[in-house]
């Protein structure tokens, strides 16, 4: 077979090209801090790499539920532990108006003024809003839970739920028929009846002040309830916050360039492309301008 001297120059110039290349692809590497810059420079890397992306945005998303869930949850706390303080102050004027022989009348009508105060703070505070919703209003779309009277306007649900995990989702509301009874027999109701009876029949507090204890009892086991949410909502958040890492050091793992090594590579490809540039020189012959010189 004769080797002419076009066929040498092809080939030379294809190994120079190809070193070339490896040359450029190291530099490109170096300059992005990435190894796969196209799919084509490792579908099964890329692919790896969408995936891990793909279950990132999954994990984001709930960690955004995590923190919506945390707030809902610990405002439903905090307003269930105030309006309990209130429902107590209620409970201790209700044990004086019990005291037949040492109140006058005056002192009756201010106990029942001060009863019907609590009362309006009560409503007020079941009807805490969180993003526009309010806490205890079950699953309505409406702005308040109790309306002016007392009433509850809600609408009963299977709950406020969001999505925490792949397969785990949390209810994070409790409305205001679980926290505080239903009418005729909830808590506004009874403080109502209190109010009204302070001045009206002391001798009906009695009944009155059993019926409070038995709300405060369901508002205490809608706190723990809320509670026993929250401290299994801190477990998932550690979870989410651990496979966050996880999935980082996955991509970084399957994307990312090994900075030290990227470098002795792009130098041993220098020196072998330097090499073949001398090497190709000497296997050209000289052209006739060279002869002619």
């Amino acid at each position: 077979m004769r080797i002419t001297q076009r066929a040498v120059a092809l080939t030379s110039l294809q190994g120079l090209n190809r070193n070339l290349d490896g040359l450029g692809k190291l530099q490109q590497q170096l300059t992005s801090g990435r190894l796969i810059n196209a799919p084509s420079d490792s579908p099964t890397g890329a692919n790896r790499a969408m995936q891990t992306r793909s279950e990132q945005a999954g994990v984001a998303q709930q960690a955004r539920n995590i923190g919506d869930a945390e707030s809902w949850l610990g405002q439903t706390d905090t307003t269930l532990r105030t309006m309990l303080d209130t429902t107590r102050r209620v409970r201790d004027l209700t044990v004086q108006g019990l005291n037949d022989g040492g109140l006058s009348g005056p002192a009756r009508e201010a106990l029942a003024v001060e009863v019907t105060s609590q009362r309006e703070g009560l409503i007020t505070l079941a009807n805490t809003q969180n993003q526009g919703r309010p806490l205890f209003g079950g699953i309505t779309s409406g702005g308040r839970a109790y309306d002016a009277a007392g009433g509850w306007v809600g609408l009963p649900g299977p709950g406020i739920e969001r999505q925490v995990s792949d397969t785990e989702s949390l209810r994070v509301d409790v409305n205001g028929l679980e926290a505080f009874g239903a009418a005729p027999a909830d808590l506004f109701a009874v403080v109502q009846a209190i109010a009204t009876d302070l001045t009206a029949d002391p001798t009906a507090l009695a009944g009155h002040l059993a019926a409070l204890d038995g709300i405060m009892e369901r508002m205490q086991s809608a706190v723990a309830d809320v509670g026993a949410r929250g401290s299994r909502l801190e477990r998932i958040a550690q979870v989410n916050a651990d496979r966050t890492l996880a999935l980082s050091s996955q991509l970084a793992e399957t994307e990312n360039i090994d900075l030290p090594g990227t470098i002795m590579k792009l130098q041993m490809q220098q020196v072998g492309y330097e090499a073949a540039l001398a090497a190709t020189a000497k296997a050209l012959q000289p052209t006739l301008l060279d002869y002619l010189r």
